[in-house]
């Protein structure tokens, strides 16, 4: 995982450390998996605050880097009829991860894939780091642009669906990307860009419509999962990835995949915030998951 860590900030006075590429490492971590997080945070209390946590719930702190001048992320957030709006200030510690130290706390290790965002590529520090870690690693890419107004531009998002191997788009995000076909349905779109990037697999998710999914071979859309007592969607596309990534790591046929990972989405939506601390909200999905044989 590669990118942002911060910290939400709401209108309540609450902070609720997330970050998209944080919340999805947080929840492959809950899942079972071992990913390495590679961000930057301040040497302030927020940046404590990120150690400690990471450490408790078993996270590798070993590709997270300190700043000594810029502050730990934080992003202001709004709820607008359930719905979170960002406003997330420059130069933050996550905007400036160092390339050398990113390498050398990923070297040695095994991984799977990489995983990132757009946001902290905003930087020309991160975007380089980035660049360097991808071709020292030689691993597939799995994109989720998670896109961030005023935070992204068309050319660079298109570069890193270049680059990608796997990605995820919500539905805006792929009219964005499709402008000059925004009048044809999903599952067009979707066959439409996947196969323009060349991606093994591209996902969108589409809210109370459920999600799509369209690979070298097929297309398969599946039904919204049902939300009981709805708290807030913050995080819920960052849960839709970590599933998608088990997925993807252990073979999962695409139906299933998609299935778990709405499933999870909407107990996310469940919760506060965008991660859960507690063990057991992940080992009931995990022990679900068993018995289905995906």
């Amino acid at each position: 995982m590669f990118g942002e860590v911060l910290f939400d900030q709401f209108e309540d006075g609450r902070l609720v450390l997330g970050g998209a590429p944080f919340n999805v490492a947080w929840h492959l971590k809950g899942l079972g998996q071992n990913p390495l997080f590679i961000s930057r945070v301040g040497q302030d209390e927020l940046g404590d605050r990120v150690f400690c946590a990471m450490r408790d719930w078993g996270l590798d702190t070993t590709g997270v880097q300190t700043d000594p001048t810029r502050p730990t992320g934080t992003v202001r957030v709004q709820m607008d009829g359930g719905l979170p709006r960002y406003e997330i200030p420059p130069d933050q510690a996550h905007d400036f991860i160092d390339a050398d130290q990113a390498i050398s706390a990923a070297a040695g290790g095994e991984f799977s894939l990489l995983h990132h965002g757009t946001l902290a590529l905003r930087s020309p520090a991160s975007r380089d780091a980035l660049i360097r870690l991808v071709k020292r690693l030689d691993v597939g890419i799995f994109l989720d642009p998670n896109l961030r107004s005023p935070w992204w531009e068309m050319r660079a998002v298109r570069d890193a669906m270049q680059r990608a191997t796997w990605a995820k788009l919500n539905g805006e995000e792929l009219t964005l990307l499709c402008p000059a076909h925004a009048a044809q349905g999903h599952v067009e779109l979707a066959s439409k860009l996947r196969a323009e990037f060349d991606l093994e697999l591209l996902v969108v998710t589409l809210g109370a419509d459920g999600a799509v999914a369209a690979d070298t071979s097929e297309c398969v859309k599946v039904p919204a999962a049902e939300v009981r007592n709805f708290v807030d969607s913050v995080g819920a596309g960052d849960a839709f990835d970590a599933v998608l990534i088990v997925g993807l790591m252990q073979g999962w046929g695409l139906p299933s995949v998609l299935y778990c990972a709405t499933q999870f989405a909407a107990a996310v939506c469940g919760i506060r915030g965008a991660t859960a601390m507690n063990p057991v909200f992940y080992e009931a999905h995990l022990k679900q998951w068993r018995g289905q044989h995906v």
